[in-house]
């Protein structure tokens, strides 16, 4: 159609193509959004399972009666729990505690670059040592401002 409409069709068939475009979009655009709503639904409901199913043996173990076994097991079952939970918090720890010694070790490579190429380049260490400059002023700055609020707000509090 398109072939058509570019060799000299009418002005009726360009803008019914066009339109016909624009629909295709849409609804392929709605394709993707209920595809990933679909995606999010059934990971919703394998999660709903996989609590069922945990909840029907917590059930189980309660209502095994009293005897001495069924809490022993259920006591077991809970320590069980307890202790995967703990893992998974062991594993997250050791992951964020990864994650900032790989940080670390990129700012120190940072540092170590940057103090390369300042002694290289004196403009560059020109540029640092006016960065420090003006850090350390702005410090100074921000610590007499706060000074001197601090001071109003005590004459203020003695006058009242």
């Amino acid at each position: 159609m398109q072939a058509w409409v570019s060799s000299g069709g009418s002005e009726m068939v360009s803008h019914t193509l066009t339109r016909h475009q624009e629909i295709l979009q849409d609804l392929t655009q709605e394709f993707y959004r209920l595809r990933s709503s679909l995606r999010a639904k059934q990971e919703h409901a394998s999660l709903l399972d996989d609590f069922k199913e945990f909840d029907r043996t917590r059930l189980d173990l309660e209502e095994g009666g009293g005897s001495p076994e069924q809490a022993l097991l259920k006591e077991h079952a809970s320590i069980s729990r307890s202790t995967g939970q703990i893992d998974n918090v062991i594993s997250q720890a050791q992951a964020t505690f990864g994650a900032l010694v790989t940080q670390r070790s990129t700012f120190g490579g940072i540092n170590s670059k940057l103090s390369n190429v300042s002694g290289r380049l004196p403009t560059v260490n020109n540029i640092l040592s006016a960065i420090k400059r003006k850090k350390s002023m702005d410090t100074i700055i921000l610590s007499l401002v706060a000074s001197v609020c601090t001071f109003l707000i005590f004459i203020y509090w003695l006058t009242k």
